[in-house]
């Protein structure tokens, strides 16, 4: 790389600098948002010097000592992200009834037919009635969109956020 300061780059050095940007998160020493607004400048930057002054206050590596990837090298694996605390419902009950209500058709089939009795049959249909009510229906299916959709809404929200930065850096706001 030319050392000169107002020499243009080009998108080698500036993958080389979001490379170095991600080392340092990983690192811990940028956190999400000044990653963020760092990236935005380095996909902004059109001099050596944008992207120098972006590297003032941390360690190595920096655009210019990152190595260029070789073609045989293998792929970086991505930063490791924190997952968020998921809430977790336990299926025990739900299996363990519906393993009950599906034994006791074979059983109603049998006494009813042994004894000749065939209101028996109504236990089976009953039961499985009633845990269909408790454990299945619309409820969990509305929970699972509630929740896809309040995903969606935040991801969706935190990607015009990224863009209103951007172009708050590159001067358009």
């Amino acid at each position: 790389m030319n050392d000169s300061p107002d020499m243009r780059i080009g998108d080698t050095e500036r993958e080389q600098a979001l490379a170095a940007l991600g080392e340092h998160m990983s690192a811990g020493r940028l956190d999400i948002d000044e990653y963020g607004e760092r990236s935005a400048k380095v996909t902004a930057a059109r001099t050596h010097r944008e992207l120098v002054e972006l590297f003032t206050d941390l360690p190595d590596p920096k655009p210019g000592s990152v190595p260029t990837p070789q073609p045989a090298a293998a792929p970086q694996p991505p930063a490791a992200v924190p997952a968020a605390p998921v809430e977790k419902r336990s299926n025990a009950p739900r299996i363990s009834m519906a393993a009950i209500a599906a034994a006791s058709w074979p059983v109603a089939i049998a006494v009813s037919w042994i004894t000749h009795d065939w209101v028996i049959m109504a236990i089976p249909v009953l039961l499985s009635w009633f845990m269909g009510a408790l454990f299945g229906g619309r409820g969990n299916h509305d929970d699972r969109r509630r929740d896809r959709d309040k995903w969606r809404d935040e991801r969706h929200q935190m990607r015009e956020d990224l863009h209103r930065r951007r172009r708050e850096l590159r001067g358009r706001d």
